[in-house]
């Protein structure tokens, strides 16, 4: 079974996010079922990074199919979590964000978590 997910590159800023956009209606006509997004490799991103993800989203409902993060490093599930959008991307975070996550549970109250 040939790997038809989106493998995201190690930087993912304001910089590379519109090519990336470019990316994605041929990702999305020529797969099928969920569109998985690979995270794995993301090392720098911002907040476009959240805006490319939504918007891969949209196109994947627009045509039908599912649509999740795999692999989504702490510092991209933070983000997400900072703009309320953790849910709608459906991120599976990487085992170091879990452990990120876990460790971050005794949080100050009122600290993101």
């Amino acid at each position: 079974m040939a790997d038809d997910a989106l493998h995201l590159p190690a930087r993912v800023t304001i910089d590379e996010t519109a090519a990336l956009a470019g990316q994605l209606p041929a990702q999305v006509r020529t797969g099928s079922g969920v569109l998985r997004v690979d995270a794995s490799a993301v090392t720098d991103s911002d907040s476009s990074t959240i805006a490319l993800l939504l918007e891969a989203r949209r196109q994947a409902e627009a045509a039908g199919r599912g649509f999740e993060v795999a692999g989504a490093p702490a510092k991209l599930v933070d983000l997400a979590r900072l703009y309320g959008v953790d849910g709608l991307l459906a991120l599976a975070p990487s085992a170091s964000a879990s452990a990120s996550a876990s460790a971050s549970s005794g949080a100050a109250p009122g600290a993101p978590t």
